[in-house]
């Protein structure tokens, strides 16, 4: 549960530590810990928190998730929540990341679908100048991380659906395609949850309210952030219009092939009418005369007029498009 606990100092790496090493730490002015976490039980979650002075509320939603991205101060404490999204055979799963950012300390927790932050630690080591900032830079590396993350799932997203209308044009299609557009409505919708929110708390983090989480040397770089999180919820909007219409022209061209096979048993029905009717008459029970009855060529000449009449409304029937 515990994926690293590592102590920066002056913006270098320090060797990893244990739980029972941080209180010894508290006095470092020129040092901060991060410790990483991924899906924590109860009474770990609860170690943490009596280790840093987390807020309990803070602690509690970070232990059982399900919340909304936001930000929140909690005395010195920064608690930032994000939701995470990661593919998997061309599903798209989401988690949840829980951000506890102090003056000398940042807490990770990871729940359900989440790349892991090792390239963020990578990121983060190999610029010991903003490093050395304390845990603000640390917090904009992974929110940068989070939000970047959304832009293959999107463009994944974006090329299923221009295949599916490719498919759609073509008239080759069927109930799974359909069945597939639902789905990627459904993960459009999870997506917009996850990065509308984003742009909110990027304005919060570039207002001077953090001053001892987050220096002003780092600030700057949220606006990036802020600008991609922009760049995501248009792109949603985008794709959102064309799966919309991809619906839309579904439900179209099946009830065009509805049509067209409707007016295929009509054309049908009306060339069986004529022999029905016809035939129908002779099949009578009933005593009468028929002069045809009496000449040799009466039957040869109904079948024919028959057969004549039919063919020419068959032609017509093709002309207009019918059969």
């Amino acid at each position: 549960m515990i994926v690293n606990c590592t102590v920066y100092a002056d913006g270098y790496k320090l060797p990893n530590i244990t739980l029972d090493d941080i209180p010894a730490l508290h006095g470092r002015a020129d040092a901060f810990v991060w410790l990483g976490l991924l899906e924590p039980d109860e009474e770990l979650m609860a170690r943490v928190k009596e280790l840093f002075g987390l807020h309990e509320l803070a602690a509690e939603d970070a232990h059982h998730a399900h919340q909304r991205p936001k930000a929140e101060p909690y005395g010195d404490c920064l608690f930032v929540v994000l939701r995470t999204a990661q593919t998997n055979e061309g599903k798209v799963n989401f988690g949840e990341t829980h951000l506890f950012v102090g003056p000398r300390y940042l807490v990770s927790v990871r729940h359900g679908a989440s790349l892991p932050y090792a390239a963020v630690r990578e990121r983060c080591e190999s610029n010991p100048r903003l490093l050395g900032k304390g845990p603000g830079f640390v917090l904009y590396a992974i929110l940068d991380f989070v939000v970047d993350n959304y832009f293959p799932i999107l463009n994944a997203v974006e090329d299923a659906v221009e295949e599916l209308e490719e498919r759609f044009f073509k008239g080759d299609f069927d109930q799974i395609d359909i069945s597939r557009l639902y789905e990627l409505k459904r993960d459009l919708v999870e997506l917009r949850r996850a990065a509308a929110p984003l742009t909110e708390v990027c304005n919060y983090l570039l207002t001077d309210v953090f001053d001892s989480q987050i220096s002003d040397d780092i600030r700057p770089y949220f606006r990036d952030v802020h600008d991609h999180a922009l760049r995501i919820n248009e792109a949603i909007e985008t794709i959102r219009e064309t799966l919309a219409l991809a619906l839309q022209i579904s439900l179209s061209l099946g009830a065009a092939r509805q049509n067209e096979a409707t007016k295929k048993l009509a054309g049908w029905g009306a060339l069986l009418a004529i022999p029905t009717m016809v035939f129908s008459i002779y099949g009578m029970n009933f005593k009468g005369w028929f002069p045809e009855i009496e000449w040799t060529y009466g039957y040869p000449a109904v079948m024919g007029s028959v057969g004549i009449i039919c063919l020419f409304l068959y032609r017509y029937l093709k002309k207009s498009g019918w059969l």
